[in-house]
């Protein structure tokens, strides 16, 4: 059902003024090149996408199974927080993406990474000290404003900080690492958490460690020696994309 409604979406959609402002567009080849090139802005641009990718793994999929696995709550109980946490997701989302266009993407990402390397684990560790559903609702609600909050401004920026020639790839690879190698794996590394510790708030450390990550990449990706060698590597790329092919 999404299909159609995406194709439609892609069709209405303008492109970007960098987009338009390019005589040619590389092939393939030169693509993979420029991402080989760029090969740090990829890397820092997956470490700045795992908190969305932890924390969204975290409070949908393995949601329901730490409520009733680990909390030993109904299965009831903690599909319906779930609901609540895509409830939330849907609100947020949207309200701090376009705060984020009022602040700026930085001011959001530093805040938002920050306190999730801080307070999950806090959260968790509360809620496993007295399990309820009450206690679970408020906590996944946490994580979820979190989640939404951080990624509202992230998704702009990944797109912004890649090259115009690989936008779609370079943020495309960035995102399917974080998800693929981090992100996809936080049920399996929560349950063996929990399992070597005996500690049931450890699922909150794991987003701790991606919150950290996130944070690290937020603060190299706006300092501003990272942005001038990254102004740098663009205007000697489009500098080649204009000489005839011959010459380059």
């Amino acid at each position: 059902m999404l299909i159609p409604f995406l194709l439609l979406l892609r069709r209405s959609l303008a492109e970007t003024d960098d987009f338009k402002a390019r005589k040619r567009h590389p092939h393939t080849g030169e693509i993979w090149r420029s991402m080989v090139t760029n090969w740090r802005l990829v890397i820092l641009g997956m470490m700045l996408t795992l908190t969305t990718t932890v924390t969204f793994y975290l409070i949908t999929a393995y949601m329901p199974t730490y409520g009733t696995s680990v909390l030993h709550l109904s299965a009831a109980a903690s599909m319906l927080v779930t609901l609540c946490v895509g409830v939330s997701n849907l609100c947020w989302l949207p309200l701090m993406g376009a705060l984020s266009d009022r602040l700026g993407r930085r001011p959001l990402l530093l805040l938002f990474s920050a306190i999730a390397m801080l307070t999950p684990y806090p959260v968790l560790l509360w809620l496993v000290g007295m399990p309820s559903f009450e206690r679970l609702l408020a906590a996944a609600l946490w994580l979820s404003m979190i989640f939404g909050s951080y990624n509202g401004a992230m998704v702009v920026f990944l797109t912004e900080i890649m090259p115009a020639d690989v936008r779609v790839s370079g943020f495309s690879v960035s995102y399917s690492l974080a998800t693929g190698i981090f992100g996809g794996f936080t049920p399996a590394v929560s349950t063996w958490l929990i399992h070597e510790t005996g500690n049931s708030a450890m699922p909150g450390a794991w987003m701790a460690f991606a919150g950290l990550m996130s944070l690290v990449a937020t603060l190299v990706l706006t300092s501003r020696s990272f942005q001038r060698r990254t102004n740098q590597s663009r205007q000697a790329v489009d500098a080649v994309h204009v000489l005839p092919i011959g010459q380059r």
